[in-house]
C-alpha cells in the first residue's frame, strides 16, 4: 500500500487542504516524505456526522458480526506485513523488535475484544420479574448496557499502534458499539494511514455503515478541540500529557453537553523496596530496575520514575549497582525532538534542585534525538519540601528517596499523587511493613505489584491501566484489558415493554445464550 498523505473520512480517502506538515526522523532530525495536508473544521464536522448516521445502526450490530469486524480490522493490519514495521520504526525511531511485539499487541487487543463482545457479559443483562400482587406491584423490569456515541480518539506519541489509531481506545470504544473519529498524532502520519485504511477496508468488507470510523490528521488545539466540541462526540479516550488532557477536559465540561474524558496522563510509578527485600538482592534489584528504567528510552508511561528506600549499606549497594548498570547503557533514540528537549529540560532541572544529588548517567548517544539516561538521589525530607520532585520527566530518569526510617515510607505514600502503578519490593521478613503500607498505595495506584517492574502492561481481563488523579481523568476507568469497553456504555431500563419491542439480548427465550442476572439469580441458557 502506497502511503499518499491522506486521511480516512469514512469511506473516502482525502488529501487535507489546511497547512502541511512531514513527519520527522527522530534519529536523524531528517523530514520523511509525503507531505501530510492537516484537515479543516468541514473535515471534522463531516466526519463527525458521518458517525452520528451511522450509530444508531452500528450499536444494534449483532454481537456475532460486531466481533467478525474487529477480528477482520485486525488481519488487516497483520496484512501491511513489513511496510508497516518500517514506516513506524522511520517516524519513531523504536527498534524493529519492539514495534513487532507493539503490532502483535494492537491485533490481540483488537481479538481480545472481539471475544468479549462474543461473550455479551458486558451487556450487564438483567431481568426483574413482574410482580402484580406485591404492595405496591412491582413492574417487569429488565436492563442492558449500550454504547454512548461516537467517541473522539487521541492517538499517543510513544506507542504508534497499541495506543493509536487501532489502539486499546478505538478497539474498546468499537467494541461497545461507537462509531470513533481518531486525531492521529503528528509525529507518525505515515503508520497512521496505514492502520486507518486497514480499518476502513475491515469497515467496508463487514457491511457497516461507512461513519463507523474515521481518521483525521491536524493540529490537536484545532482538529481536537473541534472534535471534543462537536455535538456528535459524546466520549473522549486520550492518552499524553497532563496539560493536553487538561485541555481536552475543560473543553468537554464547558460543552452545553459535558462529557466525559477518559484522560491517561501522568504518573512517576514508586517502587518500595522495602528492607528484608534489600538486604536479600539489593544488588540485583538495582540492576533490573535499570533495565526497567531504561527500556524504549524510558518513554513509557509506567516508567519507574521514583525509587523509595531506606537508608543504610543495603541502599549504598543498590545505587552502586543501578550506577555501574547504568553507565552501560546505551542512549536511545526518543520519539520526537520535541520530546527529547522536554527531557533534556526535565533532567537539567532535577540536577539543580535542593538535596538531589546525581548518581549516575547512562551513555551519551550520537542520534539527533538521543535520550542519556539519568539517576539521582535525595532524602524524604527534601522530597516532601519540594513539589517539583514529584513531577513526571517523560524519559529515562527516575529519584531515589533515602528514608531515615520505615514510618517514612508511609509518609512518601501518602504525600504521593495517584498513579498507574505502585511497586512493592518485599520478602517474608516485610510482612508487617507491607501490611501497614498497602492501604495507602491502594488509595494511590491503579495496579499494585510485588517483585517486578512494572513496565509490561498484559492486554487481559484482570489489568487495570489507570488511576487516581493525576494519572488518569477518571479513575473508576481502565484504558487496558476487558474492562475498558465499559467507560463507552451507559445503562438502560426497560419497564413493561411487549415483548416485541424488547432488545433480543433482554427477551425471555435469551436467543443469544448470555449469562442474565434474573430476579438476583445468575443464569445461562
Amino acid at each position: 500500500m502506497n502511503i499518499k498523505g491522506e486521511f480516512v473520512i469514512g469511506a473516502s480517502a482525502v488529501t487535507g487542504s489546511a497547512s502541511a506538515f512531514r513527519a520527522i526522523d527522530p534519529s536523524t532530525g531528517q523530514h520523511i516524505e509525503p507531505p501530510f495536508g492537516a484537515a479543516t473544521l468541514d473535515d471534522v464536522e463531516r466526519a463527525c456526522t458521518l458517525a452520528a448516521a451511522a450509530f444508531d445502526s452500528y450499536r444494534e450490530t449483532s454481537l456475532a458480526q460486531r466481533a467478525a469486524f474487529l477480528e477482520q480490522a485486525a488481519q488487516n493490519i497483520l496484512d501491511l506485513g513489513p511496510q508497516l514495521i518500517e514506516r513506524a520504526m522511520q517516524e519513531s525511531g523504536l527498534p524493529q523488535a519492539r514495534l513487532e511485539g507493539e503490532r502483535g499487541r494492537t491485533v490481540n487487543q483488537l481479538r481480545l475484544f472481539a471475544k468479549v463482545v462474543r461473550d455479551g457479559r458486558w451487556l450487564g443483562a438483567a431481568l426483574d420479574s413482574a410482580l402484580p400482587e406485591r404492595v405496591p406491584p412491582r413492574p417487569d423490569l429488565r436492563l442492558r448496557k449500550i454504547a454512548l456515541g461516537p467517541v473522539a480518539v487521541f492517538g499517543a506519541s510513544n506507542f504508534p499502534l497499541a495506543f493509536s489509531v487501532a489502539g486499546g481506545d478505538t478497539a474498546s470504544a468499537l467494541a461497545a458499539g461507537c462509531p470513533v473519529v481518531v486525531k492521529a498524532h503528528g509525529a507518525h502520519p505515515g503508520t497512521s494511514e496505514l492502520v486507518a485504511k486497514a480499518i476502513m477496508a475491515a469497515v467496508a468488507s463487514s457491511g457497516l455503515p461507512e461513519g463507523v470510523f474515521s481518521m483525521l490528521h491536524g493540529d490537536g488545539r484545532t482538529i481536537g478541540q473541534a472534535l471534543v466540541g462537536h455535538p456528535a462526540i459524546k466520549a473522549v479516550g486520550f492518552t499524553g500529557s497532563r496539560q493536553g488532557g487538561m485541555a481536552l477536559v475543560r473543553a468537554a465540561a464547558a460543552r452545553d453537553e459535558p462529557i466525559p474524558v477518559y484522560a491517561e496522563m501522568s504518573s512517576i510509578n514508586p517502587v518500595f523496596v522495602l528492607p528484608a527485600a534489600m538486604a536479600g538482592g539489593a544488588a540485583k534489584i538495582g540492576s533490573g530496575f535499570v533495565d526497567s528504567l531504561t527500556l524504549g528510552a524510558g518513554q513509557f508511561c509506567t516508567n519507574p520514575g521514583l525509587v523509595v528506600a531506606l537508608d543504610g549499606p543495603d541502599l549504598e549497594t543498590f545505587c552502586d549497582a543501578a550506577a555501574t548498570a547504568l553507565q552501560g547503557k546505551a542512549a536511545s533514540t526518543m520519539l520526537t525532538p520535541g520530546i527529547h528537549a522536554a527531557f533534556n529540560s526535565g533532567v537539567e532541572r532535577l540536577s539543580k534542585a535542593d538535596g538531589v544529588k546525581l548518581l549516575g548517567r547512562g551513555q551519551q548517544g550520537t542520534s539527533a534525538c538521543a535520550g542519556q539516561a539519568a539517576l539521582f538521589i535525595t532524602d524524604a525530607a527534601a522530597f516532601l519540601a519540594n513539589p517539583e520532585l514529584e513531577e513526571e520527566i517523560f524519559g529515562a530518569s527516575s529519584l531515589v528517596i533515602r528514608c531515615g526510617d520505615i514510618a517514612q515510607f508511609r509518609q512518601v505514600a501518602e504525600h504521593l499523587d495517584g498513579q498507574l502503578t505502585a511497586t512493592l519490593f518485599v520478602a517474608e521478613g516485610d510482612r508487617e511493613a507491607a501490611t501497614h503500607l498497602l492501604p495507602a498505595l491502594e488509595r494511590k495506584a491503579g495496579r499494585i505489584l510485588a517483585n517486578g517492574y512494572p513496565t509490561g502492561v498484559e492486554v487481559s481481563y484482570a489489568m487495570v491501566h489507570g488511576g487516581p488523579f493525576p494519572a488518569t481523568s477518571d479513575s473508576r476507568s481502565t484504558s487496558v484489558g476487558a474492562t475498558a469497553i465499559d467507560r463507552f456504555l451507559r445503562p438502560v431500563s426497560y419497564q413493561d415493554l411487549p415483548t416485541w419491542l424488547l432488545p433480543e439480548a433482554l427477551q425471555d427465550n435469551n436467543s443469544l445464550a448470555l449469562w442474565r442476572l434474573r430476579d438476583g439469580e445468575l443464569e445461562k441458557a
